[in-house]
C-alpha cells in the first residue's frame, strides 16, 4: 500500500541530534515526521555515548572498591560481566523509553495541537528533494513529502581492511557489548578517544588483558604531546599494553583464540594471541541509502556533507551530527540540530560556535577539553601564555585520594590575556569544563574569570589556582614546587620561555618544560 502524507518538517533518524531537531520544531507548532529504521536512540544512546559512559561508571566503581591503599579493603568482591551489561541495557531502555513517552504524547493521536509528531519506522531514499520514499520491515512502503528535511542518521564503525567483523569474537564498537563475558585477553585496535577508553574500562574491571594497537607513534594524536603522554600512563599504570607505530597486518581465527599479526616500522613484526579483539578506527557516515546522488546533493571527498553555518546542506535539506565533517559528539548534533530548525523557520539569531564547544574523555582519569591546544596555537602562528597545575597541590583531589590530574590552560599573550583554550584531567573534570567554555564564548580574560568566588574544598580550585599563576598571584610557587607548577609563554619567533614570577625570565627553549 503506498500512502503520501506532508509535514513541514521530515527527519531522518531519530537520534540525539534528530529528536532534538523534532522536538525544537514542535515549540514552533510545526507537524514533523521521524523516520528511523533502527533503534529510538541511535548511536548517542544504544551503541556509543549512552551505553559505553554506562559501562565506564560501574568499571569505575568497580575499580575504586578494589583499591586497597584506603584504609579498608572490600572482601568477596566479585563481577559478574551478564549482570554488568543488565545494568547498561538498563540505563538504554530508560532513555529510550523517555524518548518514546515523549513521541506517544506529542503524537496526532493524542495531541491537539500546534503542530504534532509522527513517527515511521522503516529507512527512506529521496526520490526527489520534497519527497521520501519509506521502506518497512514488512517490505511495504510509503511517501512522504516534506517543505524541510534533516539528515540525522547518524554513523556507523568504519571497516579494517581485511578483518571480518562477526559480533562473536571480532567486534566494533556497535557489537561489543554482545560479549558474554570478560575476554582474558581482549586486543583493542585503534588508540582513538573510542579505543582508549574501552581499554580503560575493560582494565578497570580487572579480569581482561588488554592489547591496545594503532598505527600512531602515540594515542589521542591530535592532542598536545604532554596530554597523550598522561594518558599513555595512565593506560600502562592499569595494565594495558600498547603496541605503538604498530600496524596491524592480519586477525587468524583459531578454534579456541585468535591470532593478530603487529607489523612494525622497523621490518619486525610480532604476533599476540587473544580470545576477543574490538576494532576501533573511526567511524563512517550513514549516507548510502538516501539517494542524495539522483537529487543533487553534493557529498564531500571525505564522504561528508558538508554544511553552512546555517547547518543548511543545500535548499531545504538540512544536516547534523556524524553525517557532518564535525566532530561527532552528542552535543554538537543536538546544537546543530536545533539552530537547522530555527534557520528553516526563520528564528535564527546567530551561527553556531564550534570553537568552545567541549569535550570528555572517559579514560582513568578522565580528561576535558575545550578550546585550542598548545599545538593548535602554534600551527595558526598565535602567540600565548600557558599555566599547568598538578592536581596533588588541589585540596579536593588530595581528600579524594585522586591526585593523578593536571589543569592547563593556554591565554593570550598580552595584557588582556583572553583565554584561548584548556585541558584538564582528574576527577570531576567533567563539571568545571563548561564554566572556562563559558568564558571563552564571552571573550573574556583571565582578570574576569578570577572575580568569582570559588568554592572550597573543590576540583574547580585547580582551575582558579591555574588562573592565578598565568598572573603571577598564585598560592602556590613554581619555585618550591618545580615538578608541580610552570608557567611558559610561546612566541612564532622565539619559541617557549619559562615564565618565573618574584625573578627574571629564564629557560628559553624550543620545546615545552
Amino acid at each position: 500500500m503506498t500512502e503520501q502524507t506532508r509535514y513541514d518538517l521530515c527527519v531522518l533518524g531519530c537520534g540525539p541530534g534528530g529528536f532534538a531537531g523534532a522536538m525544537r520544531a514542535l515549540d514552533f507548532g510545526k507537524n514533523i515526521c521521524i523516520v528511523e529504521g533502527g533503534e529510538i536512540g541511535g548511536a548517542g544512546v544504544k551503541w556509543g555515548a549512552l551505553s559505553s559512559k554506562t559501562l565506564w561508571e560501574l568499571s569505575k566503581d568497580y575499580s575504586t572498591a578494589s583499591k586497597v591503599n584506603r584504609g579498608y579493603r572490600a572482601t568477596g568482591l566479585q563481577v559478574d560481566y551478564t549482570e554488568v551489561i543488565a545494568s547498561v541495557e538498563q540505563a538504554v531502555k530508560e532513555r529510550q523509553y523517555q524518548m518514546k513517552t515523549q513521541l506517544e504524547t506529542f503524537s496526532p493521536r493524542r495531541w491537539a495541537g500546534p503542530g504534532a509528531i509522527t513517527l515511521v519506522q522503516g529507512w527512506g531514499r529521496f526520490i526527489d528533494r520534497h519527497t521520501l520514499q519509506v521502506r518497512q520491515q514488512d517490505g511495504s512502503s510509503h511517501q512522504i513529502s516534506a517543505d524541510h528535511f534533516i539528515i540525522a542518521t547518524g554513523s556507523r564503525p568504519r571497516a579494517y581492511p581485511g578483518v571480518v567483523v562477526d559480533q562473536f569474537r571480532i567486534f566494533d564498537s556497535d557489537g561489543i557489548l554482545s560479549l558474554k563475558a570478560f575476554p582474558k585477553r581482549l586486543l583493542i585496535v585503534g588508540a582513538g578517544v573510542v579505543g582508549c577508553e574501552y581499554a580503560t574500562i575493560f582494565s578497570n574491571f580487572g579480569h581482561t588483558q588488554v592489547h591496545l594497537v594503532d598505527h600512531k607513534e602515540r594515542v589521542i594524536p591530535y592532542e598536545d604531546q604532554d596530554v597523550s603522554s598522561f594518558v599513555e600512563d595512565s593506560l600502562r599504570q592499569a595494565g594495558v599494553r600498547l603496541y605503538q607505530s604498530a600496524k596491524l597486518q592480519e586477525i587468524r581465527r583459531l578454534p579456541d583464540s585468535l591470532e593478530a599479526v603487529l607489523d612494525f616500522p622497523d621490518g619486525h613484526s610480532e604476533i599476540i594471541e587473544v580470545d576477543a579483539a574490538l576494532i576501533s578506527v573511526g567511524r563512517i557516515p550513514n549516507l548510502d541509502q538516501l539517494n542524495l546522488a539522483d537529487i543533487n546533493i553534493p557529498v564531500g571527498e571525505n564522504g561528508y556533507l558538508i554544511t553552512g553555518e546555517d547547518c543548511r546542506v543545500e535548499g531545504n535539506i538540512y544536516a547534523c551530527g556524524d553525517v557532518t565533517c564535525h566532530p561527532n559528539l552528542v552535543n554538537i548534533s543536538e546544537m546543530e540540530a536545533r539552530l537547522a530548525v530555527k534557520d528553516m523557520f526563520c528564528h535564527r539569531t546567530h551561527a553556531l560556535n564550534y570553537r568552545n564547544m567541549s569535550a570528555i574523555m572517559f579514560f582513568n582519569p578522565s580528561i576535558a577539553t575545550v578550546g585550542l591546544s598548545e599545538d593548535g596555537c602554534q600551527k595558526r602562528g598565535l602567540a600565548y601564555r600557558v599555566a599547568y597545575l598538578d592536581n596533588a597541590l588541589v585540596g579536593r583531589s588530595i581528600a579524594m585520594r585522586a591526585t593523578r590530574g593536571f589543569v592547563k590552560i593556554m591565554v593570550t599573550d598580552d595584557d588582556e590575556m583572553k583565554i584561548l583554550g584548556m585541558r584538564s584531567a582528574g576527577p570531576q573534570v567533567s563539571n568545571v569544563v563548561m564554566a572556562i567554555a563559558h568564558f571563552m564564548d564571552h571573550d573574556k580574560g583571565v582578570a574576569d574569570v578570577l572575580r568569582s568566588v570559588y568554592p572550597h574544598p573543590t576540583i574547580s580550585e585547580a582551575t582558579q589556582e591555574c588562573l592565578r599563576l598565568l598572573l603571577g598571584k598564585s598560592i602556590y610557587k613554581t619555585t618550591a614546587f618545580p615538578h608541580w607548577l610552570r608557567v611558559q609563554s610561546w612566541h612564532p619567533q622565539t619559541g617557549y620561555r619559562r615564565i618565573r614570577y618574584g625573578g627574571a625570565e629564564s629557560c628559553v627553549t624550543d620545546k615545552p618544560a
